[in-house]
């Protein structure tokens, strides 16, 4: 049985997978539907559109090479400290649904192909914000990945977004402990069809 301030915290779904997956239409569909059930709903993504975000955003269009391994993950550090500060932990504490498009599993995957240690980047990570009632990762192939940016951006990929890049970082996000995976290649209903089912089946029953 859930204690009482088990019962009284929200749930925090976090969205991950390559660039091209189709995660972020995939939260924006869940946020509609779990609205519509009655549910107090938080739809958010990292980087934020703070200031350290909007700096890491800059980093992503220009090219990442002004810009040391080590300082690019200081900037989503900091921009996770703030945002789980001021957004995540009190949507939480009030009992909200969070649903979150990329958390720190991304810097883990992403930064972690830069040449920093993974585990450290994780042990940093967990220190400041939560871990997640339940991890999707909407899962496409790196060459369809590719495919899907080209005709999303009308241009190239970025430094993480070459096909042998992708496909290194997507086995990061499916090595996760706990993570649920969702077919990406599917149609959009269907895909939300299969998040739908693996947050019923972890959604605590005082949020159904």
């Amino acid at each position: 049985m859930l204690s009482s301030q088990a019962m009284r915290r929200g749930f925090l779904l976090v969205l991950e997978g390559v660039d091209g997956s189709g995660k972020s239409t995939l939260a924006k569909a869940l946020a509609q539907v779990l609205a519509a059930r009655g549910h107090e709903v938080v739809n958010t993504r990292e980087p934020t559109d703070g200031p350290y975000g909007r700096q890491i955003r800059a980093l992503a269009a220009q090219g990442r090479n002004t810009v040391s391994p080590e300082e690019e993950f200081q900037l989503f550090h900091q921009d996770r400290q703030g945002h789980v500060r001021t957004l995540v932990r009190p949507a939480l504490e009030r009992g909200a649904v969070v649903i979150q498009d990329r958390s720190y599993f991304s810097t883990v995957a992403y930064q972690g192909e830069r040449g920093l240690d993974r585990a450290r980047l994780l042990t940093l990570s967990e220190a400041i914000a939560p871990r997640p009632d339940l991890l999707l990762v909407v899962d496409v192939p790196a060459d369809l990945a590719v495919t899907r940016i080209r005709e999303t951006r009308g241009s190239g990929p970025d430094d993480f977004e070459g096909q042998q890049a992708l496909a290194r970082i997507r086995e990061v996000f499916l090595g996760f402990p706990g993570v649920v995976v969702v077919d990406g290649r599917a149609p959009p209903d269907q895909v939300l069809a299969q998040a739908l089912a693996a947050v019923d089946a972890r959604l605590p029953a005082s949020h159904t």
